[in-house]
């Protein structure tokens, strides 16, 4: 995951871009960068680290302009370390193109061969959003009328877009001289959402991966960008939309709702925090069927993002609720760290217990998932030093089984604690008296209940089925042997393997 944004104002872009990023710096913490637009000009800057790092003073004030688009990267292909990666990435054939990129696509190899051999196109980074890029930029070649854009010119390109190119994409794109182009793939994986201000000198639109970034900056949320569709808002603050894809369906990312996004966003219509709220209530009904509710003193959420569902299950099985976890806010989302060490280390500069919450009591802690289980193992044996007499431990999501191609960072399955192990021999992996998770049927509901017309979902991490039709063994072989240099599948990689082949053979 990552955050975009791409605005057009009345004034000045560099402050507001930055502040947004700001509020979007959960979705990336590894680079950032800003590009605006003065006149035909382009100005950029980014870097390596957090949005407040990579920015100084005199980097904005060379941002000049009233229009922009802005990245917050957090790494799912090439370094986690290498600034080259950051975006925005730009392009100057054939026409001025810089553009930031949400996602992940599934056949960057093939289009990276198709553009060299075919499109006579070089790609210089490893990133698939340069790939991505590419595949715009040649697509806006093929189909102009001589050196000049037009609408039909620029929505026929995006088409020819969602024709090559396969995966997960949410974007933002600035053409030099023609406006702001945002997109997302055919099946909406990515979350991107829009909205307007009016200001005395004309209407200002703003582009997000999350509504809370709207609400900060003082924009009114219009609507989510459909999954196909395409918008361009001209240098005259007009704004245009246009299905670009033959068929569509939207079929979120269910991991957005689960962990990525920030509480206060709405997602395709979705409150989080509300959707959160019934996890918690499903994930109670459940949990009084394998732990007695007698046998639990107090429910504590492991922060931030389980506290919605800790709460609502405190109150529904009529157990306290406290606040047993202080934590450090300077210390990055671990789940997107890179390396396992950086990860087990941060936890506990992370975190640190309020002792008399678990001194002598039966715990129940709570968190939204349990991924490679770094977090929940020292976290469990910090609830045991704090003197917790037990602790029992409750996902608000099913297990975490299968590579997510869609651009989160769990693609080797011998990562993911639950590969190859039933819920009781997870408990004994990170230490808990008892664990209970989330059925992936309660999952979708406790989301279908605020919006009943949301009838799919990519929930490829949880059962292995992957919305785009094009995911491999192949594909997830090469993927996890290119991310950590393994020459051979362990028993449990060979076990998710052929769990993912009967779900890829169910489907036809």
């Amino acid at each position: 995951m990552c955050g975009i944004l791409g605005v057009v104002a009345t004034t000045a872009v560099n402050q507001l871009l930055y502040d947004g990023l700001m509020v979007l710096q959960h979705r990336g913490q590894d680079a950032a960068g800003i590009a605006t637009a003065e006149h035909d000009a382009f100005h950029m800057h980014k870097g390596s680290g957090l949005v407040r790092d990579v920015f100084r003073t005199r980097n904005m004030r060379a941002l000049p302009g009233n229009m922009g688009i802005a990245h917050c990267r957090y790494p799912t292909a090439g370094s986690a370390f290498d600034a080259a990666l950051s975006q925005p990435f730009y392009v100057n054939s054939p026409f001025g193109i810089v553009l930031g990129h949400n996602g992940n696509l599934t056949n960057t190899e093939q289009l990276k061969e198709e553009m060299f051999r075919q499109d006579l196109r070089h790609i210089n980074t490893s990133s698939d959003s340069e790939v991505l890029l590419n595949a715009l930029a040649h697509e806006l070649q093929a189909t102009a009328k001589g050196c000049r854009l037009d609408l039909d010119t620029i929505f026929a390109a995006v088409a020819a877009v969602h024709r090559r190119c396969r995966g997960a994409y949410a974007v933002v794109a600035m053409i030099a001289g023609y406006g702001l182009l945002a997109f997302r793939d055919p099946f909406g994986i990515r979350p991107l959402v829009f909205g307007t201000h009016e200001t005395p000198e004309g209407i200002e639109y703003l582009f997000s991966s999350e509504s809370v970034a709207l609400d900060t900056l003082g924009f009114r949320v219009l609507r989510d960008v459909d999954p196909g569709e395409a918008i361009f808002v001209d240098l005259e603050h007009r704004l245009h939309h246009r299905q670009c894809a033959t068929k569509s369906v939207l079929s979120p990312c269910i991991f957005e709702f689960v962990y990525l996004a920030r509480p206060d966003s709405v997602i395709d219509g979705v409150s989080v925090y509300e959707a959160r709220l019934r996890m918690g209530e499903h994930l109670a009904d459940k949990l009084v069927k394998y732990i007695p509710v007698d046998q639990i003193d107090v429910v504590i959420p492991i922060p931030d993002s389980s506290r919605p569902s800790a709460m609502q299950l405190a109150q529904r099985i009529g157990v306290p609720y406290r606040e047993g976890f202080v934590k450090n806010r300077y210390i990055g989302r671990t789940f997107i760290m890179p390396g396992q060490a950086t990860r087990t280390r941060s936890v506990r500069q992370k975190l640190n217990t309020v002792a008399q919450e678990f001194k002598g009591k039966r715990v129940l802690l709570v968190d939204d998932s349990i991924v490679r289980g770094t977090t929940s193992r020292e976290i469990v044996e910090m609830a045991r030093a704090a003197g917790a007499l037990k602790v029992y431990f409750a996902s608000a999501s099913p297990p975490v089984r299968y590579p997510n191609v869609y651009g989160i960072d769990m693609p080797s399955r011998h990562e993911l604690i639950a590969t190859g192990r039933t819920g009781e021999e997870i408990a004994c992996e990170i230490g808990a008296d008892a664990l209970v998770y989330q059925d992936l049927d309660a999952l979708k509901t406790s989301i279908r209940e605020l919006k009943p017309t949301l009838s799919s979902f990519d929930t490829s991490c949880f059962d292995g089925t992957y919305v785009t039709g094009d995911v491999s063994l192949d594909y997830l072989n090469a993927i996890e042997l290119a991310r950590e240099g393994h020459h051979a599948l362990s028993k449990d990689d060979r076990w998710a393997a052929k769990q993912l082949q009967l779900n890829l053979m169910s489907e036809g």
